[in-house]
């Protein structure tokens, strides 16, 4: 390509004799389980940021969901927040939904995030996680039809329809980011 920042998408089909991570098999296996249609794509460069993804598929900022864990604390419950690339959370809407008034919600640090999720964060999928936790997905998200989403590896992302993501995650759009000015 003519931009050196611009990454190429091949499929993830491992070749003959190739072992992919077990982060990425837990989530085609997960994908496979729910009934999901198509493989997961291994970009040739690491799509750490939401920007990076959407720039190496050619889509747009807000079709990527990006994967924001916290962390509800006394408890150590991790919360993941499955927002729109082109969005930020708001904490006090996510803490004032899933937070007893007792409870701290906090951002989560990437100890945390691999020890929960079993994932590295820029790679965290929005299921398949080691540990059971909390989801919630942005209804901003429902502005589009389809999305992409992180498949459990910095260079590999997966496509879903937008109307997919409650069953595939087994969670509910909710008002959870900031007011766009």
């Amino acid at each position: 390509m003519d931009q050196p920042d611009t990454l190429d998408a091949r499929s993830l089909e491992a070749p003959a004799g190739v072992v992919w991570p077990a982060s990425v098999s837990r989530v085609i296996g997960a994908l496979a389980t729910q009934g999901h249609e198509g493989q997961p794509l291994m970009l040739d460069g690491a799509a750490r940021t939401a920007q990076q993804a959407a720039d190496a598929l050619g889509v747009e900022l807000g079709q990527i969901a990006k994967s924001i864990i916290f962390r509800l604390q006394p408890e150590g419950l991790h919360v993941l927040v499955v927002t729109a690339g082109d969005r930020r959370v708001d904490v006090a809407k996510v803490k004032a939904l899933v937070a007893q008034p007792h409870q701290q919600l906090v951002k989560a640090d990437a100890t945390f995030v691999r020890e929960r999720t079993g994932f590295a964060i820029g790679g965290v999928a929005p299921l398949a996680h080691t540990h059971d936790g909390l989801t919630l997905l942005d209804e901003s998200l429902q502005r589009f039809e389809r999305i992409w989403a992180a498949a459990g590896h910095p260079h590999a992302v997966f496509a879903a329809n937008v109307e997919d993501l409650p069953r595939l995650t087994g969670a509910a759009f909710q008002d959870v980011t900031e007011v766009s000015a």
